[in-house]
C-alpha cells in the first residue's frame, strides 16, 4: 500500500512530517486516540491514523472510527475523515446509533 504522506499532530492539528524517523518517533509514543467509548458490548474508537489514507487526490483522509463487538464484528463499521473536528463529530454519531445497554462491557 503507497501513502501519500506520513503526518504527526500538532495539538489537534494533522502536519505533514517528510523525515520518516521524525515521524516514526512521534508516532511510537503518540496518543491518537480521538474517542474511545464503550457502550454495553459495543467500543466506538476513533483514532489519528498518521498516513493519508486518501488514494485518489484531494485532502488527505488521517482519522477513522470503527465500531468493535456485536453485529459490527461481522460488518466492520468503518468511517474516515480528513479533520480531528470531523472525527468527533463521526465518534458521537457511532456512538449514538449503537443501542444504549445497561450490561457492563
Amino acid at each position: 500500500m503507497k501513502t501519500k504522506g506520513k503526518y504527526i499532530l500538532k495539538g489537534h492539528k494533522p502536519v505533514l512530517e517528510t523525515d520518516l524517523l521524525k515521524w516514526a518517533e512521534w508516532f511510537e509514543t503518540a496518543n491518537r486516540h480521538v474517542g474511545d467509548t464503550k457502550v454495553g458490548k459495543y467500543r466506538v474508537s476513533t483514532i489519528f491514523l498518521g498516513l493519508d489514507h486518501n488514494f485518489f487526490g484531494g485532502k488527505p483522509i488521517l482519522f477513522e472510527t470503527m465500531i468493535f463487538g456485536g453485529k459490527y464484528d461481522k460488518d466492520e463499521y468503518q468511517v474516515r475523515y480528513s479533520t480531528w473536528e470531523e472525527a468527533e463529530k463521526g465518534h458521537k454519531k457511532a456512538v449514538n446509533q449503537l443501542p444504549k445497554s445497561k450490561e457492563a462491557v
